[in-house]
């Protein structure tokens, strides 16, 4: 039988790939449309692709699309995301993909901060992850002093409610099924994000045309499998056991920045990667029996 940490795991890696790589195309689309009309479309795009699959269940299981025990929770986090991925989209128009994945990742160290307001414990194998996959982000990102312009600003406050996001994931879907939260909170955050972009945006379909490859991809691969992903992986982990995995996103943002905006990498950055490695085996490798009854889902 597979061991469901392990595919968690793996899961977690993948979408952290995705992710890495839709920093990119998230900075490609605002150079045709604002960055709450494209939140708005890749969110929208995101909702729609699930809606087949949604239907489908539905019809094989007898049951509604979206069960209204899911609709409070789908919302909530629905809002939450909303305010994280507009905060990352704004800030990114004022700092390097880069600089972002490394800032956004710091939610590794927010998970088991807020898990700590509200009384979880957090192995020791997690701290010590976190704490290298941080100095990794920082060696892999910061090439000179970091300087707190409002991009960097922006990109801080988002990795507080990422960090958020993680712990109301983790609470969700040990009662809920993954797919129809990520439908609502998708559909959530679309509506909000088209909203504000009809409100102080002036978008164009032509701009719209000349962003859809970077909508398609930010869209369809980052929201409705990404996220998706995410949902489906975080039944069977730590929250904050995944906020490290999850963190290699900056590693695959550097890789990116690199291929496709001519963002360079130095042997420091490589460095950087190596500890964020070492701070994701550490959290795998260094918990007990007992933590790992919990990671692996035991209700």
């Amino acid at each position: 039988m597979t061991n469901p940490i392990l595919r968690a795991d793996l899961l977690m890696l993948i979408t952290a790939a995705i992710w890495g790589f839709a920093f990119a195309a998230q900075r490609l689309g605002m150079d045709h449309i604002g960055p709450f009309l494209f939140t708005g479309l890749r969110f929208s795009l995101g909702a729609l692709a699930l809606l087949p699959l949604l239907w489908l269940r539905s019809r094989r299981q007898h049951r509604p699309i979206v069960p209204t025990s899911a609709l409070r929770g789908g919302v909530l986090l629905g809002l939450v995301l909303s305010l994280g991925i507009n905060l990352q989209q704004v800030g990114l128009l004022f700092t390097s993909v880069t600089h972002a994945g490394f800032i956004t990742g710091l939610y590794v160290i927010m998970v088991p901060l807020l898990g700590l307001l509200i009384g979880q414990r957090t192995p020791a194998g997690t701290w010590l992850g976190a704490l290298l996959a941080v100095v990794g982000m920082a060696l892999l990102s910061l090439d000179g002093e970091l300087r707190i312009v409002s991009g960097d600003c922006l990109q801080l406050l988002g990795a507080v409610v990422w960090g958020v996001h993680v712990l109301l994931i983790g609470a969700l879907v040990r009662h809920h099924d993954p797919l129809p939260l990520a439908f609502l909170q998708f559909a959530t955050c679309a509506v909000i994000s088209l909203v504000l972009a009809l409100a102080l945006e002036q978008p164009s379909a032509q701009a719209i045309v000349d962003a859809a490859p970077a909508l398609l991809y930010a869209g369809v691969i980052a929201v409705a499998v990404g996220y998706t992903l995410q949902m489906v992986a975080q039944r069977d982990a730590l929250a904050s056991h995944a906020a490290v995995i999850l963190s290699l996103e900056a590693v695959f943002a550097a890789a990116a920045g690199a291929l496709l905006l001519d963002e360079s990498l130095t042997l420091r950055g490589y460095a950087g990667c190596a500890l964020m490695l070492a701070g994701m085996l550490a959290a795998q490798l260094w918990v007990r029996p007992q933590e790992r009854s919990l990671a692996s889902g035991t209700r």
